[in-house]
């Protein structure tokens, strides 16, 4: 008699995006106030849905757009995800995170979504986000994108 297994099921329908821009020569990232029913005045990076037809950094270059109003930058895949576990509907849910280098003179133009940002260092940022994970993404970030220079192969966009 064989055992049956089963699988939880893994989703992955969003994006993850990390913001850094150059302030006073240090890497500061862009962390965001949500201010929606879900995650309200949570402090995270950008986040979002991949819509019908889109490659994943096709989304995360929308959301920038939608979320910041930013459009000017060097875009990159970080090889790392944000994830989580709903125990409500029993998934894994995956998200791509994509690493943008801001240029210095864009400026931060929120849309409905959220009521707040800050650049901070990465030491701040690391301390402020909310969601379990969001650190070792930033720590990651910070190594990888920062310490060093990010290898050409992980450049998406155009």
């Amino acid at each position: 008699m064989s055992e049956e297994y089963f699988e939880v099921p893994i989703r992955c329908t969003g994006i993850a995006t990390v913001l850094l821009k150059k302030i006073e020569d240090e890497y500061k990232v862009l962390l965001l106030k949500r201010n929606s029913s879900v995650l309200r005045n949570v402090w995270c990076y950008i986040g979002g849905s991949i819509e019908e037809g889109e490659k994943a950094w096709e989304a995360a270059s929308r959301e920038i757009k939608e979320e910041t109003g930013i459009t000017k930058l060097l875009l990159y895949t970080s090889n790392k995800f944000d994830q989580i576990y709903s125990p409500q509907d029993n998934y894994i849910y995956v998200a791509p995170v994509f690493v943008g280098f801001v240029e210095d003179h864009q400026d931060v133009k929120l849309n409905d979504e959220h009521s707040d940002y800050q650049w901070l260092s990465f030491e701040e940022a690391i301390e402020t986000v909310s969601l379990p994970g969001n650190d070792e993404v930033l720590k990651s970030i910070e190594k990888h994108f920062v310490q060093s220079k990010p290898p050409n192969f992980l450049r998406v966009g155009d």
